[in-house]
């Protein structure tokens, strides 16, 4: 189903458009919201693999990680319009549900963070560093979705990859604790999975192609 086919459908236009929106109208939230939870005092973990980690700057590491795996991975979804319009609507409830936990578990840096490096951050978020965005993850979270959807297995197995690399650098760097990094694929994972039930499938009349073994009508 090429893109131009897609966005004939009445259904898929309407919940691509409304994803969009909803994307907006986060992006513009996300920064009080994180600007709001670093002012805030919380608790600070006995994290027992942690403090075998000595912490070192591995910032530029994981900013290639990140944002070159996301590239990588994206290249398969955006070629699909339903996984892209999936994934779009994960990524959203993902991020209502990182709000939702980052707000009931008030947390403190772990010992040791260092401060990471991403010019990414300050042109979304308008600040140098966010460090008490802690429960869970997101920047296993974003690798772990994008692995998920990949329909070649390979490309899967790499992407898994990928998430273990970068659970592995956010400990060194000492900018989460271990549950947080162990949560984040928990958490995706759910998210993900809602979002394939039959019936929660966006519901697409008329729009047809493949998932895995279903096909969405």
């Amino acid at each position: 189903m090429s893109w131009r086919e897609a966005w004939t459908n009445v259904a898929f236009r309407s919940r691509l458009l409304l994803g969009i929106g909803v994307m907006g109208l986060l992006a513009f939230f996300l920064p009080v919201f994180f600007a709001e939870i670093e002012q805030r005092d919380g608790l600070m973990l006995n994290d027992e693999l942690l403090n075998l980690i000595p912490s070192y700057d591995v910032s530029l590491v994981i900013f290639i990680v990140l944002y070159g795996g996301i590239l990588w991975l994206i290249r398969d979804v955006v070629k699909n319009p339903l996984t892209f319009l999936m994934v779009l609507w994960a990524y959203i409830f993902l991020c209502v549900c990182r709000i939702v936990t980052i707000s009931l578990v008030p947390l403190n840096p772990p010992a040791g963070l260092v401060e990471m490096w991403d010019p990414m951050s300050i042109f979304f978020y308008h600040t140098k560093m966010i460090t008490k965005d802690l429960f869970f993850s997101g920047h296993t979270s974003i690798l772990f979705l994008l692995a998920l959807c990949q329909h070649n297995t390979q490309r899967k197995l790499r992407g898994f990859v990928l998430v273990f690399l970068m659970a592995i650098l956010l400990l060194i760097q000492h900018v989460h604790y271990t549950i947080d990094i162990l949560a984040a694929p928990v958490f995706t994972a759910l998210l993900w999975y809602l979002i394939k039930v039959p019936g929660m499938q966006l519901s697409l009349s008329n729009f047809k192609t493949v998932t895995g073994s279903r096909s969405i009508e």
